[in-house]
């Protein structure tokens, strides 16, 4: 029996409008972006915020219980990491951080056409399967 992956698509802003986007995602140049997000019940979420609220809750509730706690904080606290990571944005559907194959090909075909026009500079897509996503780096474990 295989098992049933599950995915998450990303997309990738230039530094201007990633800024705009966690700031003000009504702007009128992240329009064309926001309509088709709203037409499939998906949000942006800022992978630099997502970072920064797990090293908040895991400083909160105890690091010791929040095993990515010590990678995740480097990555923010390293400058360069956090801009490659400011201008990258996870797609929830309908409030679910990985959904079905079939949803993420419909939100991958509606989002091509903005690839390569100046507001999303790329997209990448994810997977739930152990073997496609990174390792935690030794000194991190």
């Amino acid at each position: 029996m295989s098992a049933e992956w599950q995915y998450q698509l990303r997309i990738y802003l230039p530094e201007d409008l990633a800024g705009l986007a966690r700031t003000d995602r009504t702007a009128p140049v992240l329009r064309p972006l926001t309509d088709i997000l709203k037409a499939h019940d998906a949000t942006l979420v800022s992978q630099l915020d997502a970072f920064e609220a797990y090293v908040a809750e895991s400083e909160r509730e105890g690091p010791d219980r929040f095993p990515l706690y010590t990678w995740t904080k480097a990555t923010v606290e390293d400058p360069a990491k956090r801009r490659r990571h400011m201008q990258a944005f996870a797609l929830r559907v309908s409030g679910q951080e990985v959904y079905a194959k079939e949803t993420a090909d419909v939100l991958e075909a509606a989002l091509q056409p903005l690839l390569g026009g100046g507001l999303v500079a790329r997209m990448s897509r994810h997977d739930t399967n152990p073997a496609n996503n990174l390792a935690v780096p030794a000194e991190y474990r």
